[in-house]
């Protein structure tokens, strides 16, 4: 994948589409036309980040009022949640006009937060495809969980006292509370895994992972779907021990009762983590007591405890059959 991270706004004459002194008198102002106090520096590209301190009333110390500052992480949200976006789908998301889109885009482009994604040849159509956003490292890292180099020295640590089977044992460990946790919600969902990936995304999505599914079809038929999360609070650490990803997708497979597939992953410098849960039915164990139908054979067969796979119960075996027996 590639990104540019060139500001959308560099035309001449201006910072933005007509100007600072036309955009610093503009208000902020959403679909529905309500409007917000922005004049002024509030306005700005550059106004604060998620990480800024905020200011209850009038203007914050970066130049930007509370307002605004709260548009723009609910701008970088949705392009973390459901990158790559255009800036349209931003717009029908978030309420917000065109204009006020392209404002906050300007800012995170310029701070470094969100970058153009540059898409695959083979996924391009035929004239000029719209801009979509994606979120660069720097975005990411302002939402990124504290202590990452603590826990990596932890690990380090684990591994150079007990080996790297400890490491595993460790994520394993980790897993499982997860898991845990998650089961009751995945399991009310139901058996069919479209219904328990919508469930287990709602469980991640509260634990702070920014999740999301999007379903594959060919037509009218179903190819699975993809399990996306935007977040990982675990995401620097895991690019250093992979164990973490590989007992999470084991994990997800065995709540999903299918088998999934990794895809991508936000440790390995993909914009999101990916994973495909195929369609079908659920893989569930049989219930204690009922027979396994291969075994049972037919309705009405006999349950002869010689047969043996080759041999049907009930039947001879051949002479050949009778000279491996022996």
């Amino acid at each position: 994948m590639k990104i540019d991270a060139r500001s959308a706004s560099a035309r001449p004459g201006g910072s933005g589409p007509t100007g600072p002194a036309a955009r610093d008198a503009r208000p902020e102002v959403s679909a529905s036309g309500a409007a917000a106090a922005t004049s002024g520096p509030a306005a700005q590209a550059g106004c604060g980040s998620a990480g800024s301190p905020g200011i209850d009333l009038g203007v914050g110390p970066e130049g930007c009022s509370e307002s605004e500052r709260r548009t723009r992480d609910r701008v970088r949200r949705m392009i973390l949640e459901r990158g790559p976006i255009t800036a349209s789908e931003l717009g029908r998301g978030l309420g917000l006009t065109a204009a006020a889109v392209r404002r906050h885009l300007d800012g995170l482009l310029a701070g470094g937060d969100v970058a153009i994604w540059d898409a695959p040849s083979h996924d391009r159509g035929r004239g000029r495809p719209a801009r979509r956003f994606v979120l660069t490292d720097a975005g990411h890292a302002e939402m990124a969980t504290a202590y990452d180099d603590l826990a990596a020295s932890a690990l380090r640590f684990l591994g150079s006292v007990a080996g790297t089977a400890a490491i595993r044992r460790f994520a394993d460990a980790r897993i499982a509370d997860l898991e845990a946790r998650y089961r009751p919600s995945v399991d009310a969902a139901g058996v069919d895994p479209r219904e328990r990936v919508e469930a287990l995304a709602g469980a991640l999505s509260r634990d702070g992972y920014a999740a999301s599914t999007r379903p594959l079809r060919a037509g009218r038929l179903s190819l699975g779907t993809q399990l996306c999360q935007g977040h990982c609070p675990v995401q620097h650490v895991a690019a250093e021990f992979p164990a973490l990803c590989e007992a999470e997708t084991e994990a997800f497979s065995r709540l999903l009762g299918v088998h999934v597939q990794r895809l991508a992953t936000l440790a390995h410098g993909q914009h999101v983590c990916t994973t495909h849960v195929p369609p079908g039915a659920a893989m569930t164990a049989p219930d204690a007591g009922t027979p396994d139908p291969v075994a049972a054979g037919p309705p009405g067969a006999s349950q002869d405890p010689t047969a043996t796979p080759g041999r049907a119960a009930g039947t001879a075996p051949s002479p050949s059959q009778e000279r491996t027996a022996r």
